[in-house]
């Protein structure tokens, strides 16, 4: 277990309080049995900040690494510098964005097989643990399996490397599903494609939990934690009949400007690259 952290009271706003213990109230009621949690990975479960500066994602610990060919890192960050533009303009309808983000992370994935991408490759990037847990994550993992709570991680990452992480931790257990961007590969180990549909940062609402495997284990439990730095990730719902849902957002940067739109989606906001010991209170009430 870590080490217990303490919550922040500063960091946490809830948006509604009334609706927030009503809520915990039903889902105390009814049971652990009849809960799941839906969640974001990267800067979600992970931290956002890392001694100061902007923590990678899994993708870009890919992209800032000298593991592939020479010409791989130079023509990524050129996608970056394009697309990432595309993705945080607000003049650029919400259909175009889609479109180029699918556009974007299908020409990264071709070029990571024309790179040499490899099982190897993603072992040392993992192995460099340069991706932190967000403090009190660990514990959240924990509590989850010890209570039989179904996690599903839904990811615009790769999922191949997201599961080495859980790995790493002693935390790929049997009730943590991972819908994200897996990888085919060859007798050698070598990425040979990217397996469809591609999971980009803002079609979470295409890809309906009932399509996956996970959806078995959770299709009865009804009541749902959803976690999330950014109002898309909310999107990870579409298609589940749930019948109660706690929205929990991780607002890690720019408060100000986005601060308003956090308030009108989740119920609560934890800022600042806050720790999980908020969730963690939120669990041990309902069980």
């Amino acid at each position: 277990m870590e080490k217990e952290k303490q919550e922040n009271p500063s960091d946490i706003l809830i948006t509604d309080q009334e609706r927030l213990d009503f809520l915990l109230k039903k889902y105390k009621e009814q049971g652990k049995d009849n809960i799941n949690v839906l969640s974001d990975f990267d800067r979600t479960l992970t931290k956002a900040i890392v001694e100061g500066q902007k923590a990678p994602t899994v993708i870009a610990q890919i992209r800032q690494s000298e593991y592939l060919t020479s010409d791989y890192v130079p023509k990524a960050h050129e996608l970056y510098d394009k697309y990432h533009a595309i993705e945080i303009d607000p003049k650029v309808s919400k259909k175009e964005k889609i479109a180029k983000m699918h556009e974007w992370w299908q020409k990264h994935f071709t070029l990571l097989v024309s790179s040499g991408l490899n099982k190897k490759v993603m072992d040392e990037i993992v192995s460099k643990r340069t991706l932190k847990f967000r403090p009190g994550a660990l514990d959240f993992i924990d509590s989850l399996q010890e209570n039989n709570i179904p996690l599903v991680i839904m990811s615009a990452g790769p999922g191949d490397m997201i599961s080495q992480y859980l790995k790493q931790e002693n935390r790929l257990d049997n009730n943590i599903h991972i819908i994200a961007n897996f990888f085919e590969f060859d007798k050698d180990g070598k990425v040979i494609k990217v397996k469809e549909p591609i999971i980009h940062s803002l079609n979470k609402k295409e890809i309906l939990v009932k399509d996956y495997p996970a959806f078995k284990d959770v299709k009865e439990k009804k009541n749902v934690i959803l976690l999330g730095d950014g109002v898309d990730d909310i999107d990870m719902i579409e298609g589940f009949a749930y019948d109660n849902l706690i929205k929990v957002g991780f607002l890690n940067e720019n408060v100000d400007e986005n601060l308003p739109e956090f308030k009108k989606n989740f119920d609560v906001i934890i800022l600042n690259d806050g720790d999980m010991e908020f969730v963690n209170n939120i669990l041990r009430k309902i069980i």
